[in-house]
């Protein structure tokens, strides 16, 4: 079998109709990839000590079949523990049921391979997992062993969830395509809640096609195919939330070479300028989170606050003093921020480019960096996807997004899968 991080989903699924792969060929090849690279990157909280039997009643269209998977360690399993990356003190041996996800993933032949590390309750207490592009780097957060076991080839397929920048940060650290649906896509029952308005799952891979392909497996979408027309037609405008926030070089040079792509592919670029009041939506992007993970822990506070990390502790405080009135008032402001955006996507662009991460992964496991430029798009519901186009001269990955409005999820996966093929 080639390379595990050159196959692609669908390449392996015509080697299963073929004969020339067996079910268990990718999950041999990922034990053999943990075996290797585990012991120094730590992505995995738990890991599968059982042979993976499929499900009998697949049909001949299952999308995944033979897939392995990783889960982040919020999504709920019947046969693996979970820990919700606190340590311990918060430990379930396995639940009553599989989270839907797991369910619609083993409907379409996924293999639970293990749980990937998540940072405690998805927040921004760091975690044991190191960058595999720089063991001395962090991989972001919340979602950090899903992208870094991507990223080190130990698994094709791995999911995490976004409540502030928790798939983009890590994707774009790590050098590998994330993806946020537009929130609700896939259902989030039987996963942890930090702020349910804003929680989002979403999924890392190496290849555009495996994520396009997980989409049309989770929601029943037809095949994302690309465009007819190479990108002639697709208006892009550059934006940045907030827009008063300096760039850093690397960060400067990644937003032009995705530019320089997407024009070469035939894209125009737009003149974008958005009203002043979207920088007002990291403010309230803060606000509605303390507020409703406040709401959310208010049971692992009352029983766990003194295991519970500072930083934790310091936001569910912060919400328990947040009146509703603040609160609805920026819910209110994001509602109206969100039509406004629409009208944009509607009348002046099809897709923005923005940037992912302030920088490159931060040296350094005592922090998972900086989601700023992910809490504004995360709060309007968005759908966003991490571009794996650059990386420094040291070799270190420097991400971009592609956002388009809300629903619209068919559209962005189509310009990006266009977007990625040769020039």
């Amino acid at each position: 079998m080639q390379s595990q991080q050159a196959m692609t989903i669908e390449a392996f699924q015509r080697r299963l109709a073929n004969g020339e792969s067996q079910l268990l060929d990718w999950w041999d090849a990922c034990q053999g990839q943990i075996k290797a690279k585990e012991p120094e990157v730590q992505a995995w909280e738990y890991l599968s000590g059982e042979t993976p039997r499929l499900d009998v009643s697949l049909t001949d269209n299952a999308l995944l079949k033979g897939i392995p998977v990783g889960l982040k360690d919020l999504i709920e399993t019947c046969d693996l523990p979970t820990s919700w990356g606190t340590g311990g003190y918060l430990h379930s041996s396995g639940s009553m049921n599989d989270a839907s996800l797991v369910t619609l993933l083993k409907r379409q032949g996924a293999l639970i391979l293990g749980k990937t590390v998540t940072t405690e309750l998805a927040y921004f207490t760091p975690s044991k997992t190191r960058n595999p592009h720089d063991l001395s780097r962090t991989p972001g957060g919340s979602s950090s062993g899903s992208a870094a076991a991507v990223a080190a080839g130990m698994v094709p397929l791995a999911f995490g969830t976004q409540t502030v920048g928790s798939i983009i940060r890590p994707a774009s650290y790590c050098g590998v395509f994330g993806y946020k649906p537009t929130i609700g896509t896939v259902s989030f029952s039987g996963i942890k809640s930090f702020a349910p308005s804003m929680d989002t799952l979403g999924w890392f891979a190496n290849s555009i096609d495996d994520i396009c392909t997980t989409f049309s497996a989770l929601t029943h979408a037809q095949a994302v195919d690309t465009l007819p027309d190479a990108l002639r037609g697709i208006r892009v405008g550059v934006c940045s939330l907030p827009t008063d926030r300096a760039l850093a070089p690397e960060v400067r040079q990644a937003l032009s070479h995705a530019q320089a792509r997407l024009l070469a592919m035939g894209a125009e670029a737009v003149p974008l300028s958005l009203d002043a009041r979207f920088n007002t939506l990291i403010e309230h992007q803060h606000t509605i989170l303390a507020y409703e993970a406040a709401q959310s822990l208010a049971s692992e506070y009352r029983s766990h606050a003194d295991k519970m990390g500072t930083e934790l502790i310091k936001l569910i405080e912060e919400g328990m003093q947040i009146t509703y009135a603040r609160y609805s008032d920026a819910k209110c402001e994001a509602e109206q921020l969100r039509c406004m955006l629409s009208s944009i996507f509607a009348n002046d662009v099809d897709a923005i480019l923005a940037p992912s991460c302030p920088g490159v992964a931060p040296k350094g496991l005592t922090s998972t960096g900086d989601p700023l430029f992910s809490r504004a798009w995360t709060l309007l519901g968005v759908p966003c996807l991490n571009l794996p186009l650059s990386q420094t001269e040291q070799g270190l990955p420097v991400g971009v997004q592609l956002i388009c409005d809300r629903f619209q999820d068919m559209k962005l996966l189509s310009v990006a899968r266009t977007l990625m093929l040769p020039l």
